[in-house]
């Protein structure tokens, strides 16, 4: 196992993934929400879920990718400098 982030397809697909989930139980929540004979609070939780699940879907979508956290001794500034700790001396 690496600590390197996943390639960027590799994310993407992953979140679309997530995303279609996310919008297939949301249409589960609505197709039962009209053709199931339950009770109203049944019924509320299932129109709930349909209306609540796009946000939650988009917001994962749409989140950034989350990778190894660096330690505090690695400047993360884009460069490719070498850490401080393992500078050699005389460099």
């Amino acid at each position: 196992m690496t600590d390197a982030k996943p390639s960027l397809s590799e994310d993407i697909g992953k979140r679309e993934k997530s995303y279609f989930i996310k919008m297939g139980i949301r249409l589960i929540c609505l197709v039962l929400a009209f053709t199931v004979p339950a009770p109203l609070p049944v019924r509320l939780l299932l129109f709930a879920g349909a209306i609540f699940l796009p946000y939650v879907a988009v917001i994962g979508a749409n989140a950034p990718q989350q990778g190894p956290s660096h330690g505090p001794d690695v400047e993360d500034s884009g460069q490719s400098e070498i850490p401080r700790h393992r500078r050699e001396i005389g460099s």
